[in-house]
């Protein structure tokens, strides 16, 4: 006579698969978070680099010739405050000037976006002469 075996796991089964799952899942896990933390980086880059033609945008708007000097000050944009740093030099053409602009986050050190573009020497009004 057979002795009626039980058919099922044994507890080392259960504890050998349920190790497996959890190291597949915090597998996971991990790469969800590296996806969340690498789209809220290029988030803010996009972001910074928007502050920075904001700033470049505003000196060809106002038609603007900077001292050659080094300016810092914020912006707001998207519900945060962001540090920028505009450095203006001269080149070789006397017409032209280098400002290269520089974006952070307020309490960062790290340089999210960096803009190099060139302003115009304005155009001197014409001198209204008397008829």
């Amino acid at each position: 006579m057979q002795a009626d075996r039980q058919h099922g796991f044994t507890l080392i089964e259960v504890l050998v698969a349920l190790a497996v799952l959890t190291i597949a899942l915090s597998a996971v896990m991990r790469t969800l978070s590296q996806g969340i933390d690498l789209s809220a980086g290029l988030r803010d880059r996009n972001i910074a680099l928007w502050v920075a033609q904001n700033r470049l945008a505003e000196h060809q708007i106002r038609n603007d010739w900077p001292a050659q000097d080094t300016t810092e000050g914020t912006s707001e944009m998207a519900g945060r405050e962001w540090r920028w740093r505009e450095q203006v030099a001269g080149t070789p053409e006397p017409a032209l000037r280098r400002i290269e602009i520089e974006v952070r986050v307020a309490n960062n050190d790290q340089a999210l976006a960096h803009l190099v573009g060139f302003l115009p020497r304005p155009a001197t009004a014409p001198s209204a002469t008397a008829p």
